[in-house]
């Protein structure tokens, strides 16, 4: 294991986010305070609880996932579509390193920043609202495991992207529309039993529900289940990057 490659290559990374604290940190952390005004604050001293959990405090763990979701997705495919654009990815693979090292490297910094997001927000989120974590390691473990997941999908996109356009079609048009419809605002249980059904096969259902699990206890879908798929969503985009660097799918060319 080459640990001087993946340490230069996380450092780099880091000190990236650094140059662009503003874009990396404020403002999803401004955005997400945005949600809470108009969620937790106006709509939630007007609705019911909502299993037993008062909808301010419901909603933390679906705004935390929307944020995670999508910073995790954007840090991780940004991350490595640059080196393609300014053609220093070629220094990268004739290095002595794996691509598991470059991996390593360019995915760990990524979910780095993603995590220090999600925790920066739950800090944020007690200027709001009081909530309580009945299961705080759990909680750490969905937290870290969402954040590798996504931004193993982020470095795909960011290997498949060849425009700038593209970089930013998955991100806008297909995971923040699911982390919407995946009951960060609500709990599913309350659509109609046809609709309950579609929804599952939203796979951010299960990240959300098994992370709003680690806080409250309840959740929409069963946490084993939850963590069973989140798994297998990471396996598969190891399955696909693994084959990305065998062909050597747009990295040579």
């Amino acid at each position: 294991m080459n640990l001087y490659g993946i340490r230069a290559i996380y450092l780099f990374e880091m000190h990236r986010a650094w140059r662009t604290l503003m874009q990396s940190l404020a403002t999803p952390v401004i955005s997400t305070s945005l949600y809470f005004v108009v969620f937790g604050s106006a709509i939630g001293s007007r609705m019911a609880q909502v299993d037993g959990v008062s909808y301010g405090a419901f909603i933390i763990p679906g705004l935390v996932m929307l944020a995670l979701l999508t910073e995790s997705v954007s840090n991780a495919s940004f991350g490595i579509y640059m080196p393609r654009y300014n053609g220093t990815i070629y220094e990268v693979l004739s290095a002595p390193i794996s691509f598991v090292e470059i991996l390593i490297g360019y995915v760990g910094a990524a979910a780095s920043k993603s995590i220090v997001l999600g925790f920066v927000i739950l800090l944020t989120a007690r200027l709001f609202v009081d909530y309580e974590i009945q299961h705080p390691v759990w909680m750490v473990g969905f937290l870290v495991l969402t954040a590798v997941t996504f931004c193993l999908f982020g470095f795909v996109i960011g290997i498949w992207a060849d425009t700038w356009e593209k970089l930013q079609v998955v991100p806008i048009l297909v995971v923040t529309p699911l982390a919407f419809l995946g009951g960060s605002f609500y709990s599913i249980s309350i659509l109609p039993p046809l609709w309950q059904k579609i929804t599952l096969f939203n796979p951010v259902v299960y990240l959300i529900s098994g992370f709003r699990w680690s806080f409250y206890g309840v959740s929409d879908v069963s946490p084993a289940i939850s963590l069973g798929m989140t798994m297998m969503f990471m396996l598969l985009c190891l399955v696909v990057i693994g084959w990305i660097f065998k062909t050597g799918y747009r990295l040579k060319t």
